[in-house]
């Protein structure tokens, strides 16, 4: 069997399982890796930087005997800084911006014995549901170049699903690990806030709204990645609840049998698009098969009051790194520095007052409060992860203001869990009737990732899901 196989049939579980008994060697992965960039990166544009002489490198030096030796890996352009290349957040600003350092992730990604081999497409700062920066420009689907792969963690999940990685680093601030998984047929799961730390740097409320984890092919490889990443750094701020151990080891488990609600409609009513709705209504059907109590049921929430917090609070943290680099460089803001919606959040931030701020904090609070009282009756909320199919591409485009609200109808059912930092996971679950995948949404409360992960494998074996698209894909 060759490397380009064994890529394709193992997920990094089992690749490192391979690595360990010697019958496949981390060269051999990488070369393989290193074929599909070459061979699939030109039409999927996923990655948007590479380092393949030095990973070759690492592996002649020896790689930390982790439980993840040798697997290949890519890192998001956003939030995961790694020594020598640069950090650009997808933005013509940071371009250049090449750093000296590994960040935190990216070190703990290498003690677990992961191959760093480069960086993947990210909308500019993360600000759109959907991967085009006019950096580096659009990343394709793999399951129909002519749409999306979701965003902002777009790159991770086109290399994943395009079958150039077998998983990639994501983070989520409104769905940006769940949005691209879901647009992608992966798993992806946004873990609860605090779970995993904030990188090189502060990042104020925007840190606890916006997750760094994973998507993956497996919810075991969800798992062991989040194993890697998992727990505070010295005087965090905020610490989330205890974990299992092992979130891995915590899959031998059974969840039990679990009171489930669910829905297929936004918090204003309005229903998700209809193959959304009945794969809900298909997984419904599904979990009840396997035991548990499931109804009909929702927490209330205000949407308006969702869309505010996240605007104000991670606006704000937009606008305070525009200056700060503006302030490195020695100049004010050039008219090509910012894409035309980056440019019209900071000048609208920049009016914002601390009252404003204060009261988006106070909100986050309430609507947090608002929904809780909901999972003392409930375990699970099972929802679609997206209310619309996946789009084409250039229908939220950062060029055009008005498209904001198309980028708004993606996250009708994730933003609210980034507010209140519940942990939440898209699950594939089946195509719509173009080939494109559907997804659904578990959510649970505080510090209940054991246990959508164990929810997500009794799924996973008992509806399995393709690991990647074929290729060549469509394009139509």
């Amino acid at each position: 069997m060759g490397a380009g196989e064994v890529l394709d049939r193992n997920d990094v579980v089992g690749l490192a399982g391979l690595v360990r008994e010697g019958e496949v060697t981390p060269v051999e992965l990488l070369d393989a890796v290193v074929a599909r960039i070459e061979e699939r990166n030109p039409v999927l544009n996923a990655l948007v930087a590479t380092r393949v002489d030095e990973a070759y490198a690492e592996i002649a030096a020896g790689l930390p005997d982790g439980p993840l030796r040798g697997v290949p890996f890519g890192v998001k352009d956003l939030g995961c800084d790694v020594a020598g290349m640069a950090s650009t957040s997808g933005s013509r600003l940071f371009a250049d911006n090449v750093v000296d350092a590994d960040g935190v992730l990216a070190g703990r990604y290498r003690r677990a014995g992961l191959v760093i081999v480069g960086k993947t497409n990210t909308p500019e700062f993360g600000k759109n549901a959907s991967t085009e920066p006019l950096l580096f420009g659009k990343t394709r689907n793999p399951w129909n170049t002519g749409h999306s792969a979701g965003g902002s963690s777009g790159g991770s999940a086109s290399a994943v699903a395009g079958g150039i990685l077998p998983a990639g680093h994501a983070n989520d601030g409104g769905g940006s690990i769940r949005i691209p998984a879901a647009c992608c047929g992966l798993f992806g799961l946004k873990p609860s806030r605090a779970r995993v730390p904030s990188d090189n740097r502060a990042g104020a409320f925007a840190y606890p709204v916006s997750m760094a984890h994973a998507v993956t092919r497996t919810v075991r490889d969800s798992a062991a990645l989040l194993d890697a990443v998992a727990g505070p750094l010295p005087g965090d701020a905020t610490l989330a609840p205890a974990d299992p151990g092992s979130f891995l080891a915590a899959l031998a488990e059974a969840p039990g049998r679990l009171r489930i609600g669910y829905a297929t409609a936004n918090a204003e009513g309005v229903p998700a698009h209809p193959k959304a709705v009945e794969a809900v209504e298909r997984t419904a059907a599904l979990l009840a098969e396997l035991g548990h109590h499931v109804e009909e049921s929702a927490p209330k929430w205000d949407m308006p009051s969702v869309a505010g917090v996240l605007s104000t609070v991670m606006g704000a943290e937009t606008a305070s790194r525009i200056q700060d680099r503006l302030a490195a460089l020695g100049r004010d803001l050039a008219d090509d520095d910012l894409e035309p919606a980056t440019r019209w959040i900071n000048d609208r931030v920049l009016t914002q007052t601390s009252t404003d701020l204060s009261r988006a904090l106070r909100n986050a609070e309430l609507i947090g409060r608002q929904i809780a009282p909901w999972f003392d009756e409930f375990d699970i909320w099972l929802t679609p992860t997206l209310g619309v199919e996946v789009p084409e591409l250039g229908w939220m485009d950062t060029t055009r203001i008005e498209t904001l609200a198309n980028a708004a109808k993606m996250t009708w059912f994730t933003s609210v869990f980034n507010v209140t930092g519940l942990p939440s996971a898209s699950v594939p679950a089946g195509f719509d009737g173009n080939g494109l995948p559907l997804a659904i949404e578990l959510t649970g409360r505080m510090g209940a990732e054991a246990t959508l992960l164990r929810v997500a494998a009794q799924l996973e074996e008992a509806a399995p899901w393709p690991w990647q698209a074929p290729w060549e894909p469509a394009t139509a």
